[in-house]
């Protein structure tokens, strides 16, 4: 299962008075585990950015100035995404800003329900504490030392470590057999198969080992199941 771990830094707080996109950071998640593939882009927002918005992400106008705007990128950043689920903290805000840039092009829109809300997860999980990303990065002791400013990147890679705890751990698809010999619920989980070695280990059975057992076999008869399954 693909997910993407994904954040967003605007000019301000709503895309129909005029805000625009400044930054998208994705990283990619293959049945729960990172997988070191990222997407990340700065986006000029055609506009100034306000001061209040700038001492969150530290963007300015300078630096913005030279970067393409959303019409340019836009494609390959939904080629990124296709249709696989977005987790996002606090979700309805960055796909309000999304899909109204899209939706300026006549492009593709994102459907919420593509969406995995961490915030809502968090709310449910640990009500009434504190919820936003720098909380549960204290509650699960994530280091976000780095975080001095806001960045789309650096809050995606971090949004994934504190979602991987939401699920449980740095495991959280792991299958076990419980104390009564059943298995956990895994319908939520997809199932994990461990791939072919591309070089098969060496036998480590002897070849007086090997001749041993098949003259054993040989006094088993026709229909040893064993035969069955000879190379």
């Amino acid at each position: 299962m693909r997910e993407l771990v994904l954040d967003t830094e605007t000019t301000g707080f709503d895309p129909f008075s005029g805000d625009r996109l400044v930054e998208i950071g994705a990283v990619e998640l293959i049945n729960q585990m990172p997988t070191g593939n990222t997407y990340h882009q700065y986006i000029n927002p055609e506009r100034s950015m306000p001061n209040d918005a700038f001492e969150v992400h530290g963007l300015g106008d300078d630096f913005l100035r030279d970067k393409p705007v959303f019409k340019q990128v836009a494609q390959e950043f939904l080629d990124f995404v296709k249709n696989d689920r977005l987790v996002i903290h606090n979700a309805a805000f960055d796909m309000k800003f999304l899909n109204a840039e899209l939706g300026w092009l006549n492009m593709p829109q994102l459907p919420m329900e593509q969406a995995l809300d961490t915030l809502a997860i968090a709310r449910k999980r640990f009500p009434g504490s504190p919820a936003s990303l720098d909380a549960l990065c204290r509650r699960f002791n994530i280091d976000n030392s780095n975080r001095t400013l806001h960045g789309a990147l650096l809050d995606s890679e971090i949004l994934a470590e504190v979602y991987l705890e939401l699920l449980g751990g740095r495991q959280p698809g792991l299958v076990l057999a419980d104390a009564g010999g059943g298995k956990s619920d895994a319908s939520s989980a997809d199932a994990w198969r461990a791939s072919k070695r591309p070089t098969p280990l060496p036998s480590r059975i002897t070849e007086e080992e090997a001749k041993a057992h098949a003259s054993f076999v040989e006094k088993l008869g026709d229909d040893a199941l064993w035969l069955k399954f000879k190379n």
